[in-house]
C-alpha cells in the first residue's frame, strides 16, 4: 500500500490521486475580468484613431453633421458585429474600423462628387470584402498582391500624417511638447496606453486653453444623416480600391492571423463577409470600413480575457456593446475636435499611426531584390499626385507594381 492509500485509510475515506482541485473562479470574477478587459479594449480602439477618422471623413468632403452620423454609424455597426460573431461563434471576434483606411481618406482630397461619391466608394469597398468572404479567388488575388508594395502604399499614407507631432511643436511648444511627452512616458511602461494618455493630455490642456462651452458642444446624440451615394469612376478607382486593399492586408488578414496566434481558428470566408455586410449597412450614414480588429484584438484573445480560452468571447462582446456607447456620444466628440486647434488634434492622429508606419516601412524594404519598386510606390503615393481625380495611393501602387512586374520578367544582370 502506498503512502497516500496508507493515509487514506487511516482517515477512513477512499485512496486519492493527490490535493483535491481548488475551485475555479466564480462566474462573477470572470465576467468581471472580462469586462475590464473588453471596456479597455474599446476605450484603446476608440480613443487612438476617432479623430483620424474624422480627419478623413471631413477629407472627403463630409460635413460637421455628416461625419458625426460617419463616426457613430461605424462604432454601432462594428459594436453590434463584435457581439453577434463572438456570441455566434462562442469565440472572441474583435471589430473595428479600418484605421488604415481612415488615415487614407485622411491623405486624399475631395473627390468630384463630394461626399456622396465618397459614399459610393464606401459602398464599393464594403461589396468587395463580401464577395472576398464568398468567393475565395478574390481573397486570393488580394493576398497576391505583392507585400512590399502593400505596405509601400500604406506607408507613403501614413507619412504625411505622422509629420504632424513635431509640426505641432512648432506651432505650440508647450501644449505640443506636453502631448508628445506624455505619449513618450507612457509608451515606456505600457506601450497599449500611449495613444489614450496623449489623448487625455490633449483633452485636458484644450479644455483648459480653448473656450468650448455646452452649447458648442451640442447634444450627445447625434443623428444618423443617411446621404445618397454617388458611383463615379474616380471614386472607384481613387478611393474604393485602395480602401478595400489596406483594409484587408492591415485590419482583415492580421486580424485573422491574431485570432490563429492564440488557438482561434474560424473560418476567415464567413468573418470576412459578415464584416462587409456591417459595413454595408454602416456606409450610407458616412461608415467608411468595418472589419476585423488587428492591434485590440490581441487583448481580447488571450489570457488578459480570463484562464479559459472558451470563455473570452464575453470580453469581445462587453467590447461590441462599449463601442456602441462610444458610438452614441459621437456628437460631441465630433464638437470638441471641431472647436480645438486643428494641429493638436493631427498630433494625436500622428502618435497614433507611428507604429503602423513603421511596420509599413520595414515590411516594404525588407526584401532588398523589391526595395526599388517598393521605393517607387512610396514616393508615388506620397506625393499626392492626381490624374483623371483618382488620388496618388492608386497610381502609386500601379507605378510600384510595373517596376515590380518588369524586374520579375527581365532577369538583373
Amino acid at each position: 500500500m502506498t503512502t497516500s492509500e496508507m493515509e487514506a485509510a487511516n482517515a477512513g475515506g477512499p485512496p486519492g490521486p493527490g490535493p483535491a482541485p481548488q475551485p475555479g473562479p466564480s462566474l462573477v470574477s470572470e465576467l468581471v475580468r472580462a469586462g475590464t478587459v473588453g471596456l479597455i479594449a474599446a476605450f484603446v480602439g476608440f480613443s487612438s484613431s476617432f479623430a483620424i477618422v474624422l480627419e478623413g471623413l471631413t477629407r472627403v468632403g463630409a460635413s460637421r453633421a455628416e461625419a458625426a452620423s460617419g463616426l457613430m454609424a461605424l462604432s454601432v455597426a462594428m459594436g453590434a458585429c463584435a457581439i453577434f460573431l463572438s456570441l455566434r461563434l462562442k469565440m472572441p471576434i474583435s471589430v473595428a474600423w479600418s484605421t488604415p483606411g481612415a488615415a487614407l481618406l485622411a491623405g486624399s482630397a475631395s473627390v468630384d462628387g463630394g461626399f456622396g461619391a465618397a459614399v459610393g466608394a464606401f459602398l464599393v469597398t464594403a461589396a468587395l470584402i463580401v464577395v472576398t468572404g464568398l468567393w475565395k479567388p478574390l481573397g486570393r488575388w488580394v493576398s497576391a498582391i505583392p507585400k512590399p508594395l502593400a505596405n509601400a502604399m500604406l506607408a507613403g499614407i501614413l507619412l504625411p500624417l505622422c509629420l504632424a507631432p513635431a509640426k505641432a511643436v512648432q506651432e505650440k511648444p508647450a501644449l505640443g511638447l506636453a502631448i508628445v511627452a506624455a505619449w513618450a512616458v507612457v509608451g515606456t511602461f505600457k506601450k497599449l496606453y500611449a495613444v489614450p494618455a496623449a489623448v487625455v493630455v490633449a483633452v485636458v490642456l484644450i479644455t483648459a486653453t480653448t473656450h468650448i462651452s455646452a452649447a458648442d458642444l451640442g447634444p450627445l446624440w447625434p443623428k444618423p444623416v443617411l446621404v445618397t451615394p454617388d458611383f463615379t469612376a474616380a471614386a472607384v478607382i481613387g478611393i474604393a480600391l485602395p480602401l478595400y486593399v489596406v483594409t484587408m492586408a492591415s485590419q482583415n488578414i492580421p486580424g485573422i492571423a491574431v485570432l490563429n496566434v492564440n488557438g482561434y481558428e474560424p473560418e476567415p470566408g464567413p468573418l470576412f463577409g459578415w464584416t462587409g455586410a456591417f459595413g454595408l449597412v454602416s456606409a450610407p450614414f458616412g461608415g467608411h470600413a468595418v472589419n476585423l480588429a488587428a492591434i485590440t484584438a490581441a487583448l481580447c484573445a488571450d489570457e488578459n480575457a480570463g484562464p479559459d480560452p472558451r470563455k473570452r468571447y464575453r470580453a469581445a462582446a462587453i467590447g461590441g456593446g462599449a463601442y456602441i456607447l462610444l458610438g452614441l456620444g459621437a456628437g460631441a466628440a465630433v464638437a470638441f475636435v471641431g472647436a480645438a486647434p486643428p494641429t493638436l488634434i493631427e498630433a494625436v492622429a500622428g502618435l497614433a499611426l507611428l507604429g503602423a508606419l513603421g511596420n509599413s516601412l520595414v515590411g516594404a524594404v525588407t526584401e532588398p531584390g523589391d526595395r526599388e519598386a517598393a521605393v517607387v510606390t512610396l514616393v508615388v503615393t506620397v506625393s499626392g499626385v492626381q490624374f483623371f481625380g483618382v488620388s496618388g495611393a492608386f497610381w502609386g501602387l500601379l507605378a510600384g507594381g510595373a517596376l515590380y512586374a518588369a524586374k520579375r520578367r527581365v532577369p538583373s544582370k
